[in-house]
């Protein structure tokens, strides 16, 4: 297989846009699957977990091999439910290109957004496929237009629906200016199309959407500028080429149109994935750090360079825990020994697996630009890099969101006790964004997530995969503090013993700050070596340990700046334990003086209902502390945006379908933390 012909791409959107159906499309037309699974039958491929069969939804990214023409595609398949959106950050990571599906009436939703600033991020060039043009209130230029204003990215159409609604029956391809006509509603297997000439009354609409894509390829690729403004003739070639650069440049995205349930239009998706997404040699060499010399190395996606592979997700299984990667350079053999250069230790790859959701294929070798599954490591976890033993590299590690949810859990007897603590370690090493810790004050295991259904999936999954038999409490919300103005104050940490003592001093400065990156802020002001450097590493980390565990038992601290700005130090006495002690001191000394103040998660929200149940779904949502801010008309259906407490939104999904008949859903995403009112904050944690 040659490197340019390798793709590997991700299907990325917001809830119920028709990423999975796409993906069982395309396992179809590519032969990896002789029969199309269906999401609401429950028979996807690539929906394989008992949950996400039974809810009808992905909740877990899936990936798979399959082949376009003389193309190699390795495709991963995300969730579009904002619990789970760290399936979609960890898949991007590692690929080189997506597919944003759009709902061809909802359009660009609120997790589309989030899904294409992830992409942002990793700057993933992606092209868009405007899914649902069959269905009542599909509007293709609408959602071209959404793209531009609400993502902020030049779209460009590169096809002409035929047709809408329910006589959408085929697409114009305005690269090639031919139709493809799908003439047999009855076929089953899409297969029943024609390409023909453009139908007469398109033709008009035709040219001049090839003439305003001409013209936005020529604004933003040079050398197509010069013949465009010469008047010369451009050819089908030479456009493709201008998309494909434009593409993987980052300078526009190409949008194509279909649907994806009545199979129209998924073939020239794949085209397009195959035309316009970079391979592996396209994008620029990764970048990471000498561990020994802490310099910037980058590695080459060739076999030749030293191998290099970045761990992306963990997936638990009987035979040995699955570490999915995704090999950067060089090539990897299985039985082979490679370095876990992050944490400085030797792993031994002993088999190598090609993987087709739940299940594989085993191989002896795999290279770089390929994503597969090892089994055999004992040490590595989400986001470990794996080289070389003689050519150690670190590349980037993925960030994950804080929980904002949690819950305790129990065994129902002693005998269930060992075994529930083996399959929570179990479930949090496959999934970074949930976490587990024991409360000291209550002595209870709570378990945290992103979202009621986070912790109701990982509930049932230890239920129904792993038979533990445990109590399960209310949901609690991880609520914040902060403080209000600004405080300096003192910490003294005085020990005296039969030998040395400890002697730690400090003066600190805490004021609210709400500008960094980091939940706080730590800024040393220290002149003429008061302190020494080394301490200064103690009362800093002394401050970052407070801020996390809280104060007095308290909610973690964050959106606060402290500066380190005097102290003093014995000549014998002083030691890295009393300076970490006495920043601790002192730190929650400011806190308490600086008038604290209780913060609440506050989650943009988007409700989506029919227009004769928005009066009683505005006033039960009012009810629930929520601000409205945008009320968006879709045909008949209403759009309701804005902001609520997640403490007031625990069971809404049942109220909701109560209201609307089972009609209205409804999408959350985690905006800010602000101020609590006192008579709101129940469950604290």
């Amino acid at each position: 297989m040659k490197f340019e012909k390798l793709r590997n791409i991700g299907i990325a959107a917001h809830i119920d846009a028709g990423k999975t159906t796409t993906s069982e499309r395309i396992l179809y037309y590519t032969g990896k699957s002789y029969k199309m699974g269906e999401v609401h039958e429950g028979t996807a491929t690539m929906d394989w977990m008992e949950e996400e069969q039974k809810r009808g939804i992905t909740i877990t990214a899936a990936a798979t091999t399959c082949s376009w023409k003389d193309y190699q595609i390795n495709l991963i398949d995300t969730p579009g439910h904002v619990d789970f959106t760290m399936e979609v950050e960890r898949s991007l990571r590692v690929l080189d290109g997506a597919v944003c599906v759009f709902c061809g009436v909802g359009g660009v939703e609120a997790q589309s957004e989030t899904v294409w600033r992830q992409a942002d991020r990793y700057k993933v060039p992606r092209i868009c496929f405007v899914n649902k043009m069959d269905r009542v209130g599909a509007d293709y230029y609408k959602v071209v237009d959404e793209i531009n204003e609400r993502l902020g990215f030049t779209a460009v159409p590169i096809q002409v629906p035929i047709g809408n609604e329910s006589n959408f029956r085929g697409l114009i391809d305005i690269v090639r200016m031919k139709a493809r006509i799908y003439s047999d509603e009855e076929d089953k297997t899409g297969m029943n199309f024609s390409d023909e000439e453009i139908p007469a009354e398109y033709q008009k609409k035709a040219e001049e959407e090839r003439e305003k894509l001409i013209e936005a390829l020529a604004n933003h690729t040079d050398w197509l500028t010069e013949k465009f403004l010469d008047g010369k003739e451009i050819t089908t070639e030479e456009i493709k080429k201008a998309i494909r650069e434009g593409t993987i440049n980052l300078k526009f995205v190409p949008v194509l149109c279909g649907s994806s349930f009545k199979k129209k239009g998924v073939q020239l998706l794949l085209d397009a994935v195959c035309d316009y997404l970079p391979s592996p040699v396209d994008k620029e060499a990764i970048v990471g750090i000498d561990p020994k010399t802490n310099k910037e190395i980058s590695r080459k996606p060739f076999v030749e360079e030293p191998f290099c592979a970045l761990a992306f997700k963990i997936a638990s299984d009987k035979h040995g825990d699955l570490t999915f990667i995704r090999v950067y350079s060089g090539k990897l053999t299985s039985g082979t020994r490679v370095l876990n250069s992050g944490k400085d230790k030797k792993e031994l790859v002993s088999r190598i697996y090609k993987m087709h959701a739940a299940n594989r294929e085993q191989t002896n070798e795999v290279i770089a630009g390929e994503i597969c599954a090892v089994i055999g490591l004992k040490d590595t976890v989400t986001g470990d890099t794996l080289c070389d033993l003689d050519n150690p590299i670190i590349l980037e590690k993925m960030e994950f969101p804080d929980t904002v949810i949690s819950m305790a859990i129990e065994p129902k007897s002693d005998k269930e006790k060992e075994k529930l603590g083996m399959v929570l370690t179990k479930l949090a090493k496959e999934d970074p964004t949930f976490r587990m810790h024991l409360d000291k004050e209550t002595g209870q295991m709570i378990i945290s997530g992103m979202g009621e259904l986070h912790l109701e999936v990982i509930k049932n999954r230890m239920l129904s995969e792993y038979n533990v038999d445990a109590n399960v409490g209310a949901p609690k919300v991880s609520y914040r503090e902060t403080i209000r103005k600004k405080v300096e104050v003192e910490g003294k940490f005085v020990q005296q013993t039969g030998g040395h003592g400890q002697y730690g001093h400090v003066w600190i400065t805490v004021e609210p700050f709400k500008e960094g990156d980091e939940p706080v802020t730590f800024v040393d002001a220290i002149v003429g070596g008061k302190i020494p450097r080394q301490y200064v590493r103690s009362v800093e980390k002394g401050i970052r340990d407070t801020a996390v565990t809280g104060v007095a038992g308290g909610p973690p601290l964050i959106d606060i700046k402290v500066t380190l700005i005097d102290g003093s130090t014995h000549p014998v006495d002083s030691s890295d334990l009393a300076f970490y002690t006495a920043a601790c001191i002192a730190f929650r000394k400011g806190v308490e003086m600086a008038n604290s103040i209780l913060l609440e998660p506050i989650m943009s929200i988007e409700i989506t209902v029919p227009e004769q149940y928005m009066g009683d779904v505005i006033g039960e949502v009012h009810s629930r502390r929520a601000n409205i801010l945008e009320m968006i008309t879709k045909g008949n259906i209403r759009i309701i945006k804005g902001e609520v407490p997640l403490a007031e939104m625990f069971g809404y999904s049942t109220t909701l379908r109560s209201i609307t008949q089972g009609r209205g859903t409804f999408t959350m995403e985690p905006l800010e933390y602000r101020p609590a009112p006192a008579k709101s904050v129940g469950n604290v944690t």
